[in-house]
């Protein structure tokens, strides 16, 4: 987790929405690791944080192969694509960072699978009612670094927020996370007076937290890819795995962990 000591804040343009997708990882992360399904086949997948639980919940039943899943940001995850990890899937918080493995024909084309949105979570006793009580003085916000999709987000709600609110907000960032993970941690734990997630986050820790709504002009289009990796060793069971998160098992579990199906 990266220091919370205050550092400036930048607003990018909006982030080039394409189908992305990317591959599987041998290398196990920190935060959490499911194996599951039947066969001599092994899929390695390499996912998202915000996806580890609906993820997990299919590599437990996907049948033809042991899932092996691994979780941390996207762009960490693209990383150790790029550097060679053995992985068969990837599946992305966004649509840039399998769009861009696309590219470099270090994945298969990828394909969009679900939809999510963006609320702001704060402790149980909070009293923001709107994005715009962030704009108070004093408030610890806690944002997604902008490499890593959550972040990218963010700073598409802000860059649509009325100038002075938006300079006033970002003035409150006391820190910026490197998954989405980090910042609901940081929230529920009271480090942080409020923080940008995903809707799906929020709800397995309802008890702990209020959402404050994202006004819906300024929602971003949460959009999630996933790919097969390329030189995969099992790119059938890969491929099966990646449709099931469109339309099967896989689209089941999303759908019960609220996130949206794809457009």
């Amino acid at each position: 987790m990266r220091p919370t000591g205050r550092k400036p804040v930048h607003i990018s343009g909006n982030r080039p929405v394409g189908l992305v997708a990317l591959g599987a990882l041998g290398l196990l992360m920190a935060f959490g690791v499911g194996c599951g399904g039947s066969g001599e086949g092994r899929l390695t997948v390499l996912g998202a944080s915000s996806l580890t639980e609906a993820l997990k919940r299919y590599g437990d039943s996907f049948d033809g192969a042991a899932v092996r899943s691994s979780f941390a940001g996207s762009d960490q995850l693209a990383a150790q694509i790029r550097q060679g990890a053995p992985a068969d899937v990837f599946a992305s918080a966004d649509t840039s960072y399998p769009a861009r493995l696309h590219a470099e024909e270090l994945v298969e084309k990828p394909v969009v699978f679900a939809r999510n949105r963006l609320v702001v979570v704060e402790p149980a006793d909070g009293r923001a009612s709107s994005l715009e009580d962030l704009a108070r003085p004093g408030t610890r916000i806690v944002i997604g670094d902008r490499s890593v999709p959550v972040g990218a987000y963010t700073r598409e709600v802000l860059g649509r927020a009325p100038a002075a609110e938006r300079r006033a907000i970002l003035a409150n960032v006391a820190s910026e996370e490197p998954e989405v993970s980090s910042v609901l941690a940081k929230v529920t734990s009271g480090a942080a007076d409020a923080g940008f997630v995903y809707a799906t986050d929020a709800e397995p820790v309802a008890g702990e937290v209020r959402t404050v709504p994202v006004p819906r002009a300024l929602q971003p289009e949460v959009a999630y890819a996933a790919a097969v990796v390329a030189g995969s060793d099992e790119p059938a069971a890969a491929r099966r795995y990646v449709m099931g998160l469109v339309r099967g098992e896989g689209a089941d579990d999303l759908r019960r962990a609220g996130f949206l199906p794809p457009p």
